[in-house]
């Protein structure tokens, strides 16, 4: 591995993107029709743009950055999507977002969803579907940070997975392009890492079954987490274990547990 950026003299700007994909599941059990419709108003209300915006909006001070642009759309019947464009360094006093003074960003962001960096983005997307003849409902959030100099979207790493309620959590990590220092030499990557597990906490990798596959040559992180803690009662949506027979809590819980476990693995089966 190349050795550490910092910690040389560069030719000119840092040119390594770096970029943290995450996939966020959350999995219910929705018995009726209008139970499935409210889970879906409940989605929609828990992960709306303004609170999508909020936790992007903090993912960027956590990284260091700061936010050029922002821009947020919900989608009819379903789904939102926040876009954060963002600069490595602050941006100065005369710099306009979207219209709008940096003074006056707080009260833009209150009315967007997309944010703007300087060569980099900060974005999220919602997905609520569910099964067709079962009661599971999953939804999924998708969320990609892009930087490109020092800035590291792994340094929001546990924030994110602390923002969201999820079952099942996607991570892939990517260092791209090259760098290269006054001498000529190219460098491929400018920090440390042999997983992405290093970047969690002690406390969030007790809380998950964690799979890594990686190629590591290519700068190429990939991992998997699924939550250990199964209560049933925590996956019904509009009743809880007192409204089913004891034999229908196990149908439910064998589709729950089945559920999870080809999203875990990426493997569908079927019966």
């Amino acid at each position: 591995m190349d050795i550490d950026c910092s910690k040389i003299k560069l030719y000119g700007f840092n040119n390594l993107t770096k970029t943290l994909s995450f996939n966020f599941y959350d999995i219910c059990y929705a018995h009726t029709p209008a139970h499935q419709r409210e889970y879906l108003n409940y989605i929609d209300e828990v992960y709306s743009t303004n609170r999508l915006q909020q936790v992007l909006c903090e993912v960027v001070e956590i990284i260091g950055a700061s936010v050029l642009n922002v821009s947020a759309h919900d989608y009819e019947p379903r789904g939102s999507s926040v876009t954060c464009l963002i600069a490595e360094k602050p941006a100065p006093p005369e710099a306009m977002i979207s219209g709008t003074h940096v003074e006056e960003r707080n009260a833009a962001l209150k009315q967007s969803a997309v944010f703007h960096l300087d060569k980099s983005h900060v974005t999220a997307h919602t997905y609520p579907e569910s099964h067709p003849d079962h009661g599971v409902s999953t939804f999924r959030v998708d969320i990609d940070v892009a930087t490109c100099g020092r800035v590291s979207p792994l340094e929001a790493l546990d924030f994110l997975i602390g923002s969201f309620d999820e079952d099942i959590i996607i991570l892939d990590y990517r260092v791209r392009g090259f760098t290269r220092d006054t001498l000529g030499k190219k460098h491929y990557i400018d920090h440390e890492i042999t997983s992405i597990q290093e970047f969690l906490s002690e406390k969030t990798r007790h809380q998950y079954q964690v799979t890594d596959m990686n190629v590591e040559q290519g700068n190429i992180f990939h991992t998997r987490m699924k939550l250990l803690d199964f209560s049933l009662e925590n996956y019904l949506f509009g009743e809880d274990t007192h409204a089913f027979h004891e034999d229908e809590l196990q149908v439910i819980e064998r589709q729950l547990r089945k559920e999870m476990n080809e999203i875990y693995y990426g493997v569908s089966t079927f019966g």
